[in-house]
C-alpha cells in the first residue's frame, strides 16, 4: 500500500477579550477519547465538505455561535502519528479574534461549552485533550502578531474610546503590562489608527480623557511592536 489511510478533521481556536482578558471558547468532549476533558471545538471533515465549511458547522454544532461575522483564518496543520488514540488524523486549525461573542450553548458531542481564560490554559497544558495546547500556544501567538500589524484591538472598544481603554485590549491579548505613556505616543502617532473626536470624558477616573475613535488604516506602519 502506498498510503496510509487518515481522517481529516478541523480544530478552532476562537478568541475574544471579556472581562479584560483574554479568553478562549473551549468545549467538555462527551464521548471517548478523552471524555470529559476540555478542548477545543471541531471534527471530522465530511464527503462533500470542504475545510472552512466543517469548520463553521461544527463549531455552531458544539458551541451554538453563528459564524456569519466570523473571519476564520487557516493557521496551521497538525499530523503527528499519535495525535489522536483513535488512529492517524490530521488536523487542519483555523483562528478568529472577535469582540462581542455570546455565551455559548453545548451541543452534539458536547457536554458544555464556556469562555476559558487563555493563560490559565497555556500554563497548564495537561487541561487539553488531544494536542490541544499546542495549537492553543501557536494560535495564541498568531493573534498576538495580528495586534502588532493590524488595527484589530480598536474593534474590541466602543465606538468612541480613551487610548487607556485601547491599551486594555493590548494588555488582555499579549498578556504584559504596557506602560501608559510610551503607549499614548506610539497609537496616536501611527497614521490612521485612531482620529481624536474633539471630546472628553471621565470614565477612566481622574482628569478628563480625550475620545478617540476608529481611524482608516488597515494595516499600522510602524507596527504596534511588545517590545
Amino acid at each position: 500500500m502506498d498510503f496510509v489511510p487518515l481522517g481529516l478533521a478541523t480544530d478552532l481556536v476562537i478568541l475574544t477579550v471579556r472581562d479584560a482578558a483574554l479568553q478562549v471558547l473551549l468545549i467538555r468532549r462527551g464521548i471517548a477519547p478523552y471524555r470529559g476533558r476540555w478542548a477545543l471545538p471541531g471534527g471530522f471533515v465530511r464527503e462533500n465538505e470542504d475545510l472552512e465549511e466543517t469548520a463553521r458547522r461544527e463549531l455552531t454544532e458544539e458551541t451554538g455561535l453563528a459564524t456569519d461575522r466570523i473571519h476564520l483564518e487557516q493557521i496551521a496543520t497538525y499530523g503527528a502519528p499519535r495525535r489522536d488514540p483513535r488512529g492517524r488524523v490530521v488536523s487542519v486549525a483555523y483562528l478568529a479574534l472577535v469582540p462581542d461573542l455570546p455565551t455559548p450553548v453545548a451541543g452534539t458531542d458536547a457536554e458544555s461549552a464556556r469562555w476559558v481564560p487563555a493563560p490559565d490554559l497555556l500554563a497548564d497544558p495537561a487541561r487539553l485533550a488531544f494536542d490541544h495546547h499546542q495549537i492553543l500556544t501557536e494560535a495564541v501567538e498568531r493573534a498576538r502578531a495580528k495586534l502588532e500589524y493590524s488595527p484589530l484591538a480598536a474593534a474590541f472598544c466602543p465606538p468612541e474610546f480613551t487610548i487607556s481603554e485601547l491599551r486594555t485590549i493590548y494588555e488582555a491579548v499579549w498578556g504584559t503590562p504596557l506602560d501608559p505613556r510610551n503607549f499614548h505616543r506610539k497609537v496616536t502617532k501611527t497614521p490612521g489608527f485612531v482620529e481624536p473626536t474633539a471630546t472628553t470624558t471621565t470614565r477612566d477616573g481622574g482628569r478628563p480623557a480625550q475620545l478617540f475613535r476608529r481611524g482608516p488604516a488597515t494595516t499600522l506602519h510602524p507596527p504596534m511592536t511588545r517590545a
